[in-house]
């Protein structure tokens, strides 16, 4: 690979997956001295694109005997989130204990990083799990760090290109954190270092394109093609977008569309304790049939739309796509929910399961390489001989490089007062400051 040349620091990459982490940290200049991931295809892939091997535990690595992991500047870490005790007096540490955030504690108490960045779900920062959030920025404050209570959220989506935002919704919590054991003339609570609220440099998320912007790889490729049910399934569907269209002169719904809860109004009866969404929702689909029940009823014959042939949750359409006038023009989803049809501007977030994302205009599904391209990743990135299945596991599983660039260089902004106090510190601000505008400028060469 051929970096561009500035400052280096060391960091450590922690439940390092196929490299989102790597790739940004290694993009600023940074210099790896540790990383782990515990999953061996993974592992792999990482070793083919970043020259050292990953494979290993964090439990053996880094617990209250055993210290392998070396001195470092930044902890990056995607790690899982885990159920902490609540028994006991609830010592932050103690209450951290057989989980793997627990290791993480271990490392940190160790070297004391300068910087300490986390990525997890969303879901971390909801009520469900309040408590392990709340522990989390206990600890790292007990230990001197200047961290948020408030979360990060953010999502490339947020960003143009130019600075390393790709199409696709995928909004993460991120904790990023600034060692400061003096805690001199700082607030308690610092502002988060991003928001899904925010708008970089004016950047409106509806002005991606994605068959500009991806872009979207031209021809036949294989593994990406739909069944012929699934184009079925479409098929119909589009007739019925069109037939709406057709007689209403204006788009779909945006409530759920579905079909076994077509009845006539007259003939609705919603059982008694049924959640006031839910009796909306089955008024509405009442009056959507009742208002064309014999077109609908024909369109149902022709599709054979009751049968085996349309399992429950195709028989659900979920319209996003405003004022297309096809399906075929839009992004499709396949979900349990039903299949989901939006503007081809942004997909959502890749996921580690067999739910990736249809290109209606190209007739296929996204492909490894369209899938690498919207983590951020390089185009000489290597997935080597393995299936397509484990590539897109793989990258469903993972990081974002532009949103961990652009997270890195917000924090580093935010607290630079406290990181210039330091030799460590100040090679992080170095890295930051002569970077170019976007990892995809450094990560470009081979």
């Amino acid at each position: 690979m051929e970096m561009t040349a500035h400052p280096t620091f060391k960091f450590i990459d922690l439940f390092a997956g196929i490299g989102g982490f790597a790739a940004a940290l290694e993009a600023l200049g940074g210099d790896s001295v540790y990383s782990v991931e515990i999953d061996p295809a993974a592992a792999a892939i990482y070793e083919l694109n970043w020259g050292h091997s990953p494979l290993g535990d964090i439990t053996k690595d880094a617990n209250e005997s055993v210290m392998n992991v070396p001195s470092h500047d930044v902890l990056a870490a995607g790690f899982p989130c885990q159920p902490f005790s609540k028994s006991g007096a609830q010592k932050g540490m103690e209450e951290t204990r057989g989980t793997l955030y627990w290791n993480i504690l271990q490392i940190i108490q160790k070297h004391h990083p300068s910087v300490v960045l986390l990525e997890n779900v969303r879901n971390l920062a909801g009520p469900r799990h309040f408590h392990e959030w709340e522990v989390i920025i206990r600890t790292l404050r007990e230990e001197g760090y200047r961290v948020s209570s408030t979360p990060a959220i953010f999502s490339p989506h947020l960003l143009p290109k130019s600075l390393g935002g790709r199409p696709q919704i995928r909004e993460r919590v991120f904790i990023t954190a600034t060692y400061n054991p003096t805690g001199n003339n700082l607030e308690d609570d610092p502002h988060p270092v991003v928001s899904i609220k925010d708008r970089v440099n004016g950047w409106e998320p509806q002005d991606w394109d994605l068959q500009r912007d991806l872009p979207l790889e031209v021809g036949d490729i294989p593994g990406t093609g739909l069944s012929e049910i699934e184009t079925y399934w479409i098929d119909a569907w589009n007739e019925w977008v069109e037939l709406y269209w057709q007689l209403e002169g204006h788009q779909p719904p945006g409530f759920p569309i579905w079909i076994d809860a077509w009845v006539e109004s007259k003939n609705l009866v919603i059982p008694f304790g049924t959640p006031a969404w839910k009796s909306n929702f089955l008024i509405k689909n009442a009056e959507l049939y009742s208002a064309h029940k014999n077109e609908f009823d024909n369109w149902l014959k022709k599709w054979s739309v009751k049968t085996d042939k349309f399992p429950p949750s195709r028989r659900k359409l979920e319209w996003q796509a405003q004022d297309a006038k096809s399906l075929w023009e839009t992004i499709m989803h396949f979900r349990p929910s039903g299949i989901r049809a939006k503007k081809p501007t942004y997909v959502p977030a890749l996921v580690a399961i067999t739910q990736t994302s249809i290109i209606g205009p190209l007739r296929r599904r996204l492909s490894t390489r369209e899938g690498a391209r919207l983590q951020g990743l390089p185009e000489w990135f290597d997935f080597g001989q393995q299936r397509d299945s484990a590539t897109y596991k793989q990258l469903g599983n993972g990081v974002n490089v532009g949103v961990v660039w652009h997270v890195l260089k917000q924090h580093v902004m935010r607290d630079v007062e406290i990181l210039k106090t330091s030799l460590r510190g100040q090679a992080i601000i170095d890295a930051v400051t002569q970077a170019p505008s976007s990892p995809d400028e450094a990560l470009k060469g081979n």
